[in-house]
Order: structure tokens, then C-alpha cells, then sequence
């Protein structure tokens, strides 16, 4: 398996991107979206999880963190994938969701050519990591990780998207703490 695109170095930071199968835009609901959050601040509290920057879009999660605890990147990944996975599919049963019937059959439908047994299947193989090597790539990733909203024309400013850490590098009320980094 190829490590090229992984976090496979414990302390270091990353550049995460996590996305759904086929690109669904599947936070359209505050629902599903709070599953994303809880579960991120779970990770920040129990995993060792530090964020220094994210935004959640209708498809997919940019995060910038590291690991200062015994978990790897790689191990809280998979366990929040997992994790996520589940309560999806649990809230789009459960809650009213006028996409229900579409979207299980998708996720059921992702799983067919996979070797393991499983009946849904929310998030793409794996995740994206590129690690954090310099100040200036910090900063790169940063601003596009506040931009995404804007350039998806969901927002007009950075500081409007509520699931960003756009809001807590401006002192705005959010749902997620991050360490700000002073760049």
C-alpha cells in the first residue's frame, strides 16, 4: 500500500482531506454535520486529536492537525471514519431526511467490489494526508481551508461559514476549539 498521501509519522502535522463516496453532498443537515463536529471534538478530548484549522463542506472535511498523544493520525482517521460511518447511516434512518431511500442505496451500492463485508459505505478508501513540512505551507493550507466556502459560493465572507475555524481565528462563536497558530 502506498504511503505517499498518508500520515505515517507520529507528531508531525498534516493537511487532511476526508471525502464522501462520490462525492455526495451529504452535509446538507445540521444532522449529519454535528455527527462530523461531536465526533471531531471526541478525538481533540480522547485521541490526542490538535486542530489548527478545518472547514466541513457538503462532501467532503479539510483538516489541519497533528497528534500529541499515543493514537497516530492513521489510527484516528480510521476510528473516526468508522465511528462516522455508522451515525450516518443511523441518522439518515432515524431523522427525516427526504433522501433517505437514494442515500442508502448509494452507500449500499459503494460496497459491492469491496473484499470485506459491509453493508454501507459513506466515506472514499483511505484519506489524503500531505504532511505539514513549512511555515509557508501552513499558511497555504490554512487560507485554502477558509477559502473553500467562499470559492463554493456557499459564503461571501470567511469569517460567515460556521463550520470553519475561519470563525475561531476571528474570535467568532464556533462549534469546534483549535489551536490557533499566530502565522
Amino acid at each position: 500500500m502506498s504511503t505517499q498521501y498518508k500520515a505515517t509519522e507520529l507528531d508531525k502535522a498534516y493537511f487532511i482531506t476526508i471525502t464522501t463516496v462520490g462525492w455526495i453532498d451529504l452535509f446538507t443537515r445540521l444532522e449529519q454535520k454535528y455527527v462530523v463536529i461531536d465526533a471531531l471534538c471526541y478525538c481533540q478530548s480522547n485521541k490526542g486529536l490538535v486542530i489548527y484549522a478545518y472547514v466541513l463542506m457538503h462532501s467532503h472535511v479539510h483538516i489541519l492537525c497533528r497528534s500529541v498523544d499515543r493514537y497516530s493520525i492513521a489510527e484516528i482517521m480510521r476510528d473516526f471514519k468508522k465511528f462516522t460511518s455508522k451515525k450516518i447511516i443511523e441518522t439518515i434512518q432515524d431523522e427525516s431526511e427526504s433522501r433517505r431511500e437514494w442515500l442508502l442505496e448509494y452507500f449500499a451500492r459503494s460496497c459491492q467490489y469491496l473484499k470485506r463485508d459491509q453493508q454501507y459505505k459513506v466515506w472514499q478508501d483511505g484519506y489524503h494526508a500531505k504532511e505539514a513540512y513549512s511555515l509557508e505551507f501552513i499558511k497555504q493550507k490554512i487560507n485554502y481551508i477558509h477559502l473553500n466556502p467562499v470559492k463554493d459560493k456557499v459564503v461571501t465572507r470567511v469569517e460567515d461559514y460556521y463550520f470553519s475555524s475561519a470563525r475561531n481565528y476571528c474570535g467568532l462563536d464556533n462549534e469546534l476549539e483549535v489551536f490557533i497558530l499566530d502565522i
